[in-house]
């Protein structure tokens, strides 16, 4: 291979057992933040996948940037997510990073041909995200976005620490 099929870092993503505690930590202790708090879920994201397959799930989650990547915490809502089985295998901790690509149909395509599947995805107000099976290979599940040029974030449910 002549060049890289990763471009950038775009997020890390902790799976954590508590979000408000968390965020409360990674604030209050840290200085991380300010969070902002989405529900993903089958109201919220479409076509949903886990293990290839379409199937719903549940997660709440906040992000926040730390000089130009995205910070995530993620609270499962539900036994089904990759998120459930990493908690309950594990514990809280890192669970994947998100990576730029330059052409996210021609790398899903590339790693498809390399036997990864998408392990979990779906698509929020146009955005697509797709986490590939790379953790044998890199030793961490890869997360790719397939994002609309005219993607604006949603409105958060909350935002923590509330702006005074």
């Amino acid at each position: 291979m002549n060049k890289p099929l990763f471009t950038s870092v775009l997020q890390v993503a902790v799976v954590v057992k508590n979000l408000d505690e968390s965020m409360k930590i990674y604030s209050d202790k840290y200085g991380i933040g300010p969070w902002v708090i989405y529900e993903f879920n089958p109201q919220t994201v479409q076509n949903m996948i886990l293990n290839d397959q379409r199937e719903d799930y549940a997660m709440r989650l906040a992000t926040c940037d730390i000089s130009g990547v995205q910070w995530e915490l993620i609270q499962p809502l539900d036994d089904k997510s990759l998120y459930a089985k990493f908690l309950k295998e594990h514990g809280p901790g890192l669970h994947h990073v998100a990576l730029g690509t330059e052409n996210y149909e021609e790398t899903l395509k590339k790693l498809r041909e390399m036997g990864h599947k998408i392990i979990q995805g779906g698509t929020w107000h146009g955005f697509t995200y797709s986490y590939m099976s790379t953790e044998d290979d890199l030793n961490v599940i890869v997360e790719l976005y397939n994002v609309p040029q005219d993607f604006k974030w949603p409105e958060p449910e909350k935002v923590y620490p509330e702006k005074k």
